[in-house]
């Protein structure tokens, strides 16, 4: 998993969630899990 600074990227490729846990945005993509990544 990658701590970006801009998730926005990561946003636009296929199946990816953006998803708030514990005051922090992360992103999880079930089809391609190499792209899970964490913000803040």
């Amino acid at each position: 998993m990658k701590v970006r600074n801009s998730l926005k990227s990561l946003k636009a490729k296929p199946g990816a969630q953006v998803v708030r846990r514990r005051g922090r945005v992360f992103v999880i993509n079930k089809k391609d899990p190499r792209f899970k990544a964490r913000q803040g």
